[in-house]
């Protein structure tokens, strides 16, 4: 199937679009990995577009989305690999886009394989990390490379949104306004970032409608059949739990006993800490929670025990608890954590003796330190947030990020600033 032309106009995403460009031609297979909906196949139609622009003739594009009954024939890699041959340009490249392709058994063999026979150029996408199970990586001996798509990140969701006209139906009156960004980043922490929710003009019913649909598919089709999950009703006590506390550290062996304190769930049977431990690990191959472990600051190595989980996005833990304003600190850590994956880095937990950073990001080129909070204008709180930070003995960038207007840049040699710019910030 050539690439088709989209029906409407989608938004780009810059980041990702550099990131696609960046590898184009490369010969390792692109892996675009991330929960349903947050943008994956968007990416690679926008990508698609790209290639035209850029020369590429619609025949040397092949997409198929395996979602689309279109290709409900192709059940197995040996179909695929039959399917493909027949349409390869000879003596030109051949860009192969895939959606959804863990649905193909056996699909990593035809992937493999377009590699060694054809002048290939591979882009694919899942919603399971299991895409990239050990099987995957030995079948293709390294030869890939796995790109985060996250939902809308702030400055995305602005740009995403239009916040400048309201419509007062009662007296059928419009009426134009300017919204401050502090109310968009609230209404950005209440709905969270899926792209498609944009649609929905801020329709609290609607959107949380479409949140609720796009969780359930996800639940069942990525946890619970992937998985055989047996217990549901753990799974979702499960779900609410680590949505309740995000950015709390927590343990297995806690969690398993919150749980077993509950009201019985599923008929007093009693769940082993193994089962919850497997059904953390399902949700967290589905994407809809990531893990923060914890690295000894002193003894420079990953603590096992006692790790951060956080929520992919604010909406679904909206969706799940009630849109209520609370909690508002582990909140705000949880859109950093996810703006640093964005960033590129890798996101630990920082242990020293009995004080914890809430943040260590590194990449190959820079190490910062974080500390998130609402506010640091008392005092004490100040003094909280900024004695972990001086008590680590190295000179890298530390830094206190909270909801606090001030001109103070700095303190102690600790750079002090706003979330909201942080966030929108020219990188």
């Amino acid at each position: 199937m050539k690439a088709e032309k989209t029906f409407f106009k989608l938004k780009d995403r810059p980041s990702y679009m550099s990131i696609l460009l960046g590898h184009k031609d490369k010969k390792v297979v692109k892996v675009l990995t991330g929960i349903r909906r947050c943008g994956k196949s968007a990416m690679l139609s926008l990508f698609s577009e790209k290639l035209l622009d850029l020369g590429v003739s619609d025949r040397q594009i092949i997409r198929m989305n395996f979602e689309s009954l279109k290709f409900d024939d192709i059940n197995n890699y040996k179909d695929l690999y039959k399917s493909v041959e027949r349409q390869i340009v000879k003596n030109k490249k051949t860009y192969l886009l895939f959606d959804e392709i863990q649905k193909v058994e056996k699909w990593e063999k035809a992937v493999g394989s377009f590699l060694v026979d054809f002048d290939t150029d591979i882009y694919i996408t899942g919603s399971n990390a299991y895409l990239l199970s050990s099987e995957l990586s030995t079948l293709l001996s390294g030869r890939y490379v796995e790109i985060k798509i996250l939902p809308l990140s702030f400055k995305e969701f602005l740009e995403f949104n239009t916040f400048d006209a309201k419509w007062d139906e009662a007296v059928w009156n419009k009426s134009y306004w300017t919204m401050l960004i502090e109310d968009k980043f609230n209404m950005y922490l209440k709905y969270g970032g899926m792209p498609s929710l944009t649609d929905y003009k801020f329709n609290e019913q609607r959107i949380h409608e479409i949140l609720e649909g796009i969780y359930s598919t996800v639940i069942v089709k990525d946890v619970m059949q992937r998985n055989n999950i047996l217990y549901q009703s753990l799974l979702q006590r499960l779900v609410k739990y680590l949505s309740q506390n995000v950015g709390s550290i927590n343990s297995t062996n806690n969690i398993s006993n919150y749980l077993r304190n509950e009201k019985a769930i599923e008929g007093n049977k009693k769940y082993s800490n193994k089962t919850v431990e497997n059904y953390i690990a399902a949700l967290e191959n589905a994407f809809i929670f990531y893990e923060a472990k914890r690295h000894d600051i002193k003894g420079k190595e990953i603590l096992k025990t006692n790790t951060k989980k956080y929520i992919v996005d604010t909406g679904f833990r909206n969706m799940l608890l009630g849109y209520r304003d609370t909690d508002r600190g582990h909140i705000l850590e949880n859109v950093i954590f996810f703006e640093l994956i964005r960033r590129g880095f890798d996101v630990s937990i920082g242990h020293l003796k009995d004080a914890e950073i809430d943040f260590i990001a590194e990449n190959q080129n820079e190490k910062i330190y974080f500390q998130i909070a609402e506010t640091v204008s008392d005092k004490r709180t100040l003094e909280r947030e900024i004695k972990p930070l001086k008590a680590i003995d190295d000179n890298h960038e530390k830094i206190i990020l909270s909801l606090d207007k001030n001109f103070i840049n700095s303190q102690s040699g600790i750079k002090m600033q706003n979330i909201i710019n942080f966030l929108i910030e020219k990188r």
